[in-house]
């Protein structure tokens, strides 16, 4: 039962970052990110948001994380108002790298497929 929980609790994170990002985020290092997963605590205490940035760029990756370190306040209060669970868990925010791996991939693959 608690393991359906926490995926149930998981999902809706994601989905309520995802739109808090979008609508109440004013930051302009944000925008463009797209919420691929939340792993949350068995005891719902932490949560880790991994997100995906449009550009790979270094520079890109660094703000995009600075601009969510500095809205995690903002984000967590809005999730807390969002949903229905006693405490609101401390989010991390974590770049998804398999996004990254996967889009290094399909360049590879259409180098290969140009020669």
């Amino acid at each position: 039962m608690a393991n359906y929980r926490v995926g149930r609790v998981a999902q809706e994170i994601q989905r309520e970052v995802n739109d808090i990002i979008r609508k109440r985020v004013r930051d302009p290092r944000v925008q463009g990110i797209n919420i691929t997963d939340v792993r949350v605590t068995g005891d719902l205490q932490q949560a880790t948001v991994f997100y995906s940035t449009l550009s790979d760029k270094e520079k890109d990756v660094q703000d995009a994380q600075a601009g969510l370190d500095k809205a995690s306040g903002l984000i967590r209060k809005e999730l807390g108002q969002r949903l229905s669970i006693y405490k609101t868990p401390e989010l991390m925010f974590e770049r998804d790298e398999s996004v990254a791996y996967g889009n290094r991939i399909d360049e590879l693959l259409r180098d290969l497929n140009k020669d």
